[in-house]
């Protein structure tokens, strides 16, 4: 009897320690998926709180009366101010509902421009006027560019913490939108209209995109991949005029990327 009770016990610590590198193993294979794969899976059938904005694109928040095709870079400005030294300081509030892994990983995200660009993420100070309010919402989401005040990033714990959802999210609030979306889309994308989910063709439509004279990007984190709101498991976007060319793969921001931003802000 003492025999099979150790063995039962040596059992059950197998077992725990395979369920455990299956979630590790589940884990670090999220890391890798494509930024868009995540966006997609986090926000489906995300069901928003009243106070939460509607989203268009997939994670791209707006306000009520909000023109859905209109850039609001375009239309009304979007641009956070530069400092004297040539910096743009942008301060962000992290609720304190994270985790102390979980704020390491946005953190990361947020120190991730200072390297590349001018852009610098600072904490909130008493007497700021306009920040990042980076919380849990329902979903990932942002607004494109800044809107004054406390403006909402949700990085919700349940799928959004990812260093490539972060920076994501944080060139919405830059003033950046979704590469498929862009002015010289149809060039580059096919869309195949007919296998987009019911409801979400919006997410294709063009827009009078800020290209900042930098070519389209299929491995700009903000391409999404060929299969997204695909109802059929076919793809709803294709590369011309080579299909055979991998993109919406990104899992961190690209060159382009960069020089976009740059170019935007001047740096």
């Amino acid at each position: 009897m003492l025999v099979f009770s150790w063995s039962l016990v040596t059992l059950l610590l197998v077992s725990s320690s395979w369920a455990e590198a299956d979630v590790a193993t589940l884990e670090d294979f999220s890391k890798e998926l494509p930024v868009g794969q995540l966006l997609e899976r986090a926000n489906r059938d995300r069901t928003p709180d009243f106070d939460e904005p509607t989203l268009i694109g997939g994670d791209i928040a707006v306000k009520p009366g909000a023109d859905r095709n209109a850039d609001p870079c375009t239309s009304t400005g979007c641009l956070w101010l530069k400092n004297a030294d040539g910096n743009v300081y942008i301060p962000y509030y992290i609720a304190n509902h994270y985790s102390s892994r979980e704020v390491a990983i946005i953190t990361r995200g947020l120190e991730s421009f200072s390297s590349v660009s001018c852009i610098r993420f600072r904490p909130y100070q008493n007497g700021d006027h306009e920040w990042l309010s980076i919380e849990s919402k329902n979903g990932c989401y942002s607004f494109v560019g800044r809107q004054g005040g406390a403006q909402t990033v949700s990085l919700a714990q349940r799928g959004c913490l990812y260093h490539s959802t972060v920076q994501h999210e944080l060139l919405h609030a830059l003033g950046f939108n979704h590469e498929q979306t862009r002015s010289d889309r149809d060039s580059y994308i096919k869309v195949y209209w007919e296998n987009i989910q019911d409801g979400m063709s919006y997410n294709f439509n063009i827009i009078n995109t800020l290209n900042q004279g930098t070519p389209y990007d299929y491995n700009s984190v903000m391409q999404y991949e060929k299969y997204a709101f695909s109802k059929n498991n076919r793809p709803t976007m294709m590369p011309i005029p080579d299909p055979n060319v991998s993109f919406g793969q990104a899992t961190q921001m690209s060159k382009n990327d960069i020089d976009r931003l740059n170019r935007l802000y001047k740096c």
